[in-house]
């Protein structure tokens, strides 16, 4: 299954606001979703479903790849879900929009694909890269790279940026201090439900 390329409002009035997929503020009709089906039972795989799509969309990630960062965090020691959740928001994209280089993930992902993106002095155009305590995150072409983040950090508003993460506006260096901390990771979802649909898969 391909990435998701279409509407991200409908996602998001279905599934709770993911600030990584788009940086609207839309009005969930949360209200509205439970009028349309009072008296529906809700089944637990739907809930495991929504659980896992949520991930999925906010990420930016298709079918195989979630599939792939979960058999890795089943092997990994420590609690399967929060490993999983590690994986993911270490991400080179997801890096690059927590430090706010770019208001949304797809956005991110863009930057490091187009080359935009140096990593301890080497250009890395992977978004699934995976970032390590003491990386050093600076910018290839001065004037173009420059120009597109700032005009990136001038359009929306300056994000909280994670414990993990420290970055310098004046010179456009991010740096990752440590793995990060399940209690940072800002996204509402219970990961346990997701390990639980991929349980017979993995």
């Amino acid at each position: 299954m391909s990435r998701y390329r279409g509407p991200r409002a409908k996602i998001i009035r279905r599934l709770g606001a993911l600030p990584g997929l788009t940086s609207k503020t839309l009005k969930l009709e949360s209200s509205y979703i439970n009028q349309s089906t009072p008296n529906k039972k809700i089944s637990q795989y739907r809930i495991r479903l929504e659980e896992k799509q949520k991930l999925r969309f906010h990420y930016g990630l298709t079918e195989r790849q979630l599939l792939k960062y979960v058999r890795i965090a089943r092997k990994a020691k420590g609690s399967t879900g929060e490993v999983l959740l590690q994986l993911l928001e270490m991400r080179l994209d997801n890096t690059i929009f927590r430090l706010g280089m770019s208001p949304t993930i797809p956005g991110a992902r863009q930057l490091v694909n187009h080359g935009h993106i140096v990593i301890n002095d080497y250009t890395v155009d992977i978004p699934s890269y995976n970032c390590e305590p003491r990386d050093v995150i600076t910018i290839k072409n001065r004037n173009k790279s420059q120009s597109l983040i700032t005009k990136n950090i001038d359009s929306f508003r300056k994000p909280k940026i994670p414990n993990h993460l420290t970055f310098d506006f004046t010179k456009f260096r991010g740096s990752v201090n440590q793995t990060i901390d399940r209690e940072c990771i800002d996204l509402k979802i219970n990961e346990l439900l997701v390990v639980e649909y991929y349980s017979r898969q993995v």
